[in-house]
Parts: structure tokens; C-alpha cells; sequence
């Protein structure tokens, strides 16, 4: 897949199937998971990801949370 091509939303359903599958299909993750300070801050923007290729061919899939003042961005690199 051309991952240059996919627009965000799509890379972050992908990576939830992604993450789902690899875990059997399904997880359990207690409602704490979806409060706004563990997905976001509090301008309502919600935390970046990093995907990240491990020299062994496994992806590390980690958050990047975002600094919680107003107007804070992302840089990618």
C-alpha cells in the first residue's frame, strides 16, 4: 500500500484495525480510555501518532501527546 496516498483519517482507521487485529480481533480498554485528557488536550485537539519501522521489521505505534497550551502544533520529521 502507498501510504504517501492515504489522507489521516484513513491512516488512523488503519491503524486501529491494524492494532485490533494483531490483538485477536478486539480488545477491552476500560471508558477512562476516551476522556479528553487521555486523547487530547484541552483545546480539543486530540494527541498525534508516530509510526515508527524497527530495525527487526516490527512497527513501534506510539502517541505523541500534544503540549497542552493553546496553539500547539505538530512537526513531522
Amino acid at each position: 500500500m502507498d501510504f504517501s496516498k492515504v489522507s489521516p483519517e484513513e491512516m488512523s482507521h488503519a491503524m486501529l484495525v491494524a492494532i485490533l487485529m494483531e490483538n485477536g480481533g478486539s480488545m477491552t480498554i476500560t471508558g477512562e480510555a476516551f476522556q479528553p485528557d487521555s486523547i487530547g488536550g484541552s483545546d480539543g485537539a486530540f494527541h498525534a501518532i508516530s509510526m515508527e519501522p524497527l530495525e527487526n521489521g516490527l512497527l513501534r505505534i506510539s502517541v505523541q501527546p500534544r503540549p497542552d497550551v493553546k496553539g500547539s502544533g505538530m512537526t513531522t520529521t
